[in-house]
């Protein structure tokens, strides 16, 4: 996909998402090795007049990343620095994968108290999109920076934290990359602790009458409802004094691997090409899981393999519009015609303090819509998009939407304290592509 990046900079080919939907050609691509080359990258990228951006895994829907200047590759920033037991932090560059995060805080006995389902991004790709799991009292991975290493447009080198040059934290722990480029993270961690998972089908209409109850009794509660049929699977996850009592690698194969990967990539191929079958593989796939209990460390729990690769919306409502929203998205999607292989995807968040993340100022609940990779998804979402904006929501910042810097300064009320701050740190707009003068203008 591209060739070979050093610091010295190469010749990049066309640059492609994890979908496949986004794509641009940088100038060049480079990999620095340290926050004093990371700082040389930027500044040699002023002084040749190109834009500058950092990308992760490219596991974004958006091309938030997206460049035809420097792209700058933050795999050789792979360091974990400090585990601060005393403190309760772990500080890691900004390349560091969630896997890799996961299994270093594992092993000295320590947890991220929340996180998202897949664990492929970088540290600072998943924070500075807003990745997020669900959580009734804890929000997004992005709510558990406790301080951040940035390097500005100038190429100097910004340290942020509640306590230290506060305004640009509670702006970059979700920056967009528009502030500059993050280096190094430090996240809050707390003993390693274990989740039961309870894994269950449920009707519609008793998801829908018992959602406020399901989302106040546990910790973090999700559901996904199959579209054209009456059926949802809802995942509890509590925390658990133990003992641990792991999938069986047979049944947690059979599960996560041939039945949500393998069947599943078929059924969607074969609903891509015969869009007529997706009614009846919709039932029969609501029906393939059954209920099952586990009991596993957190990450192992929050986080599952997801192969069959597709295109997503997601909005963020507030928590009291979710059952209306997602009720008017089923009569949509039954009164449409349209064909729907994916299942819809639900979860919540507690409010937070970033100045742009989808839950700053209120609790939130989360309606995600997929496509099967390669499908016609632009009906679907175009009919979603309007039924989300009409209950206020916000649009994940790396999933597909349409909305504009117009639309954000109705619905984030701090929107304007975010621009003036960009336009103090980077006035050039040394870190501007497209996307980010469509979502936070000029």
């Amino acid at each position: 996909m591209s060739t070979t990046s050093t610091m010295n900079g190469s010749a990049e080919k066309v640059w492609r998402n994890w979908a496949g939907n986004v794509s641009s050609q940088p100038r060049r691509s480079v990999s620095p090795a340290s926050v004093d080359e990371l700082s040389a990258a930027v500044r040699q990228a002023a002084e040749d007049g190109l834009t500058a951006k950092a990308v992760g895994t490219g596991h974004s829907f958006t091309a938030a990343a997206a460049t035809g200047g420097v792209l700058i590759r933050p795999d050789r920033l792979a360091a974990i620095r400090e585990i601060d037991r005393e403190r309760g932090t772990i500080t890691v560059e900004a390349g560091v994968p969630l896997h890799q995060l996961n299994a270093a805080l594992a092993a000295a006995g320590l947890s991220l108290t929340n996180m998202g389902d897949i664990m492929e991004q970088t540290a600072a790709g998943a924070t500075s999109t807003g990745t997020h799991g669900t959580g009734r009292d804890s929000g997004s991975i992005s709510a558990q920076i406790k301080g951040l290493e940035l390097v500005l447009a100038d190429g100097s080198v910004l340290t942020c934290s509640a306590d230290e040059n506060a305004d640009v934290f509670a702006a970059a722990r979700l920056g967009l990359g528009a502030l500059g480029v993050i280096s190094a993270i430090t996240f809050a961690v707390e003993p390693l602790f274990l989740l039961t998972a309870r894994e269950e089908p449920m009707g519609f209409d008793r998801v829908m009458a018992e959602f406020d109850q399901l989302t106040t009794e546990n910790e973090h509660f999700e559901f996904y409802w199959f579209p054209h049929t009456d059926s949802c699977n809802t995942k509890r996850n509590n925390r658990s004094q133990g003992p641990a009592a792991p999938l069986s690698p047979v049944k947690g194969w059979i599960d996560d691997e041939l039945l949500s990967n393998g069947l599943f990539q078929a059924a969607c191929s074969l609903g891509k090409a015969a869009p007529g079958t997706i009614p009846g593989i919709a039932k029969v796939s609501s029906r393939a899981l059954s209920a099952r209990t586990y009991t596993d460390i957190a990450y192992k729990v929050f986080t599952s393999p997801r192969r069959v690769r597709f295109v997503e919306m997601e909005y963020a409502v507030p928590r009291e519009a979710a059952v209306g929203a997602i009720r008017e998205l089923k009569a949509m999607v039954e009164s449409s015609g349209l064909r729907i292989s994916f299942p819809v995807e639900v979860r919540i968040a507690p409010a937070d303090d970033i100045t742009l993340s989808t839950a700053s100022g209120r609790d939130s609940a989360y309606i995600a819509v997929h496509m099967y990779r390669g499908s016609r998804y632009q009906e679907y979402f175009t009919a979603a998009e309007k039924i989300m904006t009409a209950h206020q929501g916000r649009p994940h910042w790396g999933k597909v939407h349409t909305r504009d810097a117009e639309y954000f300064s109705g619905v984030y009320p701090r929107f304007g304290e975010f621009t003036a701050l960009r336009d103090r740190l980077d006035p050039q707009r040394l870190f501007g592509n497209d996307y980010l003068r469509r979502v936070l203008g000029a």
